[in-house]
């Protein structure tokens, strides 16, 4: 048996170790399963706004670490425009990548790891991280609907919708669904009046870009000043061992928002049955989500998504796929003319 004194130290290591815990688009990638790396598991989050509010958290955090710590530094990242694309209290390799991006624009080191000096760089924005948010009417009007995967099946529908109220939400908060669950337990999130807690996403007003550089080494997207610094930072999907990224300086043309999307089963390697041209109607389930930017090279443009878990983690037809919220967030940074420079 432990004595007091071992017992009382057992306890606070395992409570240490918690802690840490333009042109209409006509090139996408289909929704795939085929993935370049395994997907992390989602962690349990906890409930405790507390936490994940207190300025004064400072715990080092890095790959690997789960928790609210970690939702604290996802949320105040991504309102600093360095996003971690899906909010899910998860450390993962997108998220070390955005840190390592924002510790190189704060003249930090760069080593992917939350300590003292990223924290009180993230942490001098004072706003709370997590709020209350009453649904309101225009959450849950709809229409809601199951989006098939088939892109025929698509073409049929009048508008590529959210499934549900919750995929909405979500997407409005930049987080994951099961973490909105997570948090709101006993929540209903289909009834105009209901009060959950969300992020509070809500950001500065977004800087105009010189130029924008897609880097497929990490995944990214990253928006440029005049002298090189970076603005913005985006977790991306870059393309694919058949269809791979087309490396080289080209322009922006121009942007299309709730583009329709035009598919060709000619320019898809893996399009299986008989299929023809179609259409598939806007809305944030398009397979090009709610942003198409187009790019010089032709068939190729940088866009949203339908599935925001997914960046970073599957491949992509050439084209460059954002979570939809970041989509449209460098759309509002960038204008036709702008170099866009990809590298591998």
């Amino acid at each position: 048996m432990l004595s007091p004194k071992h017992f009382r130290a057992v306890v606070g290591l395992l409570i240490l170790a918690s802690t840490l815990g333009a042109k209409a688009p006509t090139r996408v990638k289909r929704k795939t399963s085929r993935s370049r790396v395994q997907q992390p598991a989602k962690p349990v989050i906890t409930s405790d706004s507390a936490v994940v509010n207190d300025p004064k958290q400072t715990t080092d955090i890095g790959p690997g670490a789960k928790g609210s710590l970690v939702v604290r530094a996802q949320i105040l990242l991504d309102r600093a425009n360095f996003s971690p694309a899906e909010i899910d209290g998860d450390y993962g390799k997108n998220f070390r990548n955005t840190v390592a991006a924002f510790q190189g624009s704060r003249g930090l080191p760069q080593n992917g790891i939350i300590g003292a000096e990223t924290w009180q760089a993230i942490n001098a924005d004072t706003a709370p991280a997590v709020q209350p948010y009453t649904i309101a009417p225009e959450d849950v009007a709809g229409p809601f609907e199951p989006i098939p995967k088939d892109m025929m099946l698509q073409a049929k529908l009048p508008a590529l919708g959210y499934a549900s109220p919750l995929e909405g939400l979500a997407e409005k908060f930049h987080c994951s669904p099961k973490l909105l669950q997570q948090w709101n337990q006993g929540k209903s999130f289909d009834k105009a009046g209901e009060s959950i807690m969300a992020p509070n996403v809500a950001g500065a007003p977004l800087p105009k870009a010189a130029s924008v550089v897609v880097d497929g080494s990490d995944l990214s997207v990253s928006a440029l000043d005049e002298t090189g610094k970076v603005l913005a930072h985006f977790p991306a999907s870059v393309g694919s061992e058949h269809d791979p990224l087309p490396v080289g300086e080209w322009k922006i043309l121009g942007l299309r928002r709730n583009p329709i999307f035009h598919y060709n089963p000619n320019l898809f390697w893996d399009a299986e049955g008989k299929q023809s041209k179609v259409e598939i109607k806007p809305g944030p389930n398009n397979p090009v989500g709610v942003v198409w930017i187009s790019l010089s090279k032709e068939h190729y443009g940088i866009h949203g998504t339908p599935e925001p878990s997914h960046i970073g983690y599957t491949q992509s037809h050439g084209c460059i796929r954002l979570t939809n919220w970041d989509a449209a967030k460098l759309a509002d940074m960038v204008k036709p003319g702008i170099p866009a420079i990809l590298k591998e």
